[in-house]
């Protein structure tokens, strides 16, 4: 049964703009090859539905992802037929893609509420496609059937039309930008994202960092900002209140949300933004944290103002740094991204 409803797949596919594909026949290469996407940034991964017993390495998949990673939204690929998108429903995709149009397929995935994302090569398969209830099709193979002048054509009469490529999208910048510039939703990468050779030589971070540029490239083709907003403001423990004092205050009048981390406690409720409640520290000054799109841009833009950078921290899919200049009023303030 499906984790995630449909709607929350298909914002999260449009808004992220990317979808990976694979397929290992190795359980543990599987969920590392997951492991290796997600820690990219991309929220999203597709197993395609190839090879002996591939039903079972995706059941063993799903379960790792729900309990080691259950804020991952796992699909499955290459489905052409009702008996194999039932049961791969059964063992937890939350979303199927196929290399063709299927009636039945379709009809189950409604009846499911699952996200269904069939190939078409047509403005007819595309139409019928979105009369059975499809939000986003998936045009395959992307550059045989007229590449980004086709999405461009496609979306001149038909402009609600939601499409992604699958086939023919290279992990480069000038690919994306043909294909975003032509008006798609998102794309679907595979061997040309998750290589062969990344996979055979055990080489995780190098699949984390391609997926980590490819979602970069796109955010900064769609004109996402550098900068972001605040992500958080740090407070520190001063007049004798501990960081675990200040952040149950806040707990109890507004009924937020308090996580213990190592050195701070964070307090959230269900809009944007945190608070971070120090441990330990003797300012009685605050620290903000500005979420950035890009890392290395956003550091870049503010050396081209004068600012000088306090040295980075970088830890797993998080990066840090804070200005060696601090606010008018004397607060601190760090640049944050995270994937």
């Amino acid at each position: 049964m499906a984790r995630f409803d449909r709607l929350r797949v298909l914002n999260t596919v449009v808004s992220t703009g990317l979808v990976p594909v694979f397929y290992h026949g190795d359980v543990e290469v599987a969920k590392k090859t997951a492991t290796a996407c997600v820690a990219g940034g991309s929220p999203v991964v597709e197993f395609t539905n190839r090879g002996d017993f591939a039903p079972e390495v995706f059941k063993e998949l799903s379960r790792h992802l729900a309990r080691e990673a259950p804020e991952v939204i796992l699909g499955v690929g290459s489905v052409v037929d009702e008996p194999t998108a039932a049961l791969y429903i059964a063992y937890g995709a939350n979303f199927v893609v196929g290399p063709i149009l299927n009636e039945a397929v379709a009809r189950l995935c409604n009846r499911r509420k699952i996200a269904y994302m069939p190939g078409c090569g047509s403005a007819s398969e595309i139409s019928y496609a979105e009369e059975l209830g499809v939000e986003i099709v998936k045009v395959f193979p992307g550059s045989s059937v007229g590449g980004p002048g086709f999405v461009k054509s496609i979306l001149g009469p038909t402009p609600w039309t939601r499409i992604m490529p699958t086939g023919g999208v290279d992990a480069t910048y000038d690919s994306l930008k043909a294909w975003f510039s032509a008006g798609v939703a998102a794309v679907g990468m595979g061997s040309n994202l998750v290589t062969k050779e990344a996979v055979t030589a055990g080489d995780w971070e190098a699949i984390s960092q391609k997926v980590r540029q490819v979602l970069d490239w796109i955010k900064e083709l769609r004109g996402e900002p550098v900068f972001l907003g605040i992500e958080h403001v740090g407070l520190y423990p001063t007049a004798g209140a501990s960081g675990q004092a200040i952040a149950e205050w806040y707990r109890q009048r507004f009924g937020f949300e308090v996580k213990e981390g190592t050195s701070s406690f964070f307090v959230s409720g269900k809009g944007a933004g945190r608070i971070e409640v120090m441990k330990s520290g003797e300012t009685e000054r605050c620290h903000v944290a500005v979420r950035v799109s890009n890392f290395d841009k956003a550091v870049e833009a503010l050396r081209a103002q004068g600012v000088e950078f306090e040295e980075p921290k970088i830890k797993g899919n998080v990066k840090a740094v804070f200005l060696k200049e601090r606010d008018p009023a004397g607060n601190s303030v760090h640049l944050l991204w995270q994937a």
